[in-house]
């Protein structure tokens, strides 16, 4: 192999056995002090016309997506041979990048999540917001309270937090509750 084409970075003599040493070596030019380290392939002998490694043989199966480069598993999906680098594991099932957009879109993967509803935040938002148009309060209090109940177990946001939101949306939204049954109490009463 020829590794006349390894120059110094400096005066660009042709450096012949600095290669992957393990300390600093001194360029016997000028001087200057460097570390080579190159990647195992540059050592191998290529074929003229060849520019890397050939991938495939005539015995393996290609990639669907990349004809170069060997099949290491099919999609379970639609059965297309995957290289590693197009194998997208999701829950220990080897899908390729079609096969997930597709079930993305279909609604098939119900465990590939992009978001998720803020629950604890839409409980407090109707328990408090319609304070600025009380009216509302009769419709917004008892809805807050339904859906701080009813997610209370529900995933939160993919940062973790409290049950704080859930807790001040049932104490406002009780509290609104509690004041509309005493506003109707009262014009019974009267």
């Amino acid at each position: 192999m020829n590794r006349g084409w390894i120059t110094c970075s400096k005066c660009k003599v042709p450096l012949q056995d600095f290669l992957n040493a393990p300390d600093l070596t001194v360029c016997p030019s000028c001087g200057v002090g460097m570390q080579i380290h190159v990647f195992p392939s540059l050592f191998r002998n290529l074929m003229p016309g060849q520019t890397g490694d050939t991938l495939l043989t005539d015995q393996e199966a290609s990639c669907f997506y990349h004809p170069q480069k060997k099949a290491v598993i099919t999609c379970e999906g639609c059965g297309r041979f995957l290289c590693a680098l197009c194998d997208v594991e999701l829950n220990e099932q080897h899908l390729c990048s079609t096969c997930l957009e597709s079930g993305k879109k279909k609604g098939k993967l119900k465990n590939l999540e992009n978001h998720r509803m803020v629950y604890d935040g839409m409980a407090l938002t109707l328990a408090i917001v319609p304070l600025l148009i009380w009216p509302f309060t009769i419709i917004t209090a008892p809805a807050a309270i339904f859906v701080a109940i009813r997610y209370w177990k529900a995933p939160t946001s993919i940062i973790p937090r409290s049950k704080l939101y859930f807790i001040l949306a049932i104490l406002f939204a009780g509290l609104q509750v509690a004041g509309w049954i005493y506003f109707i109490g009262r014009q019974f009463t009267h």
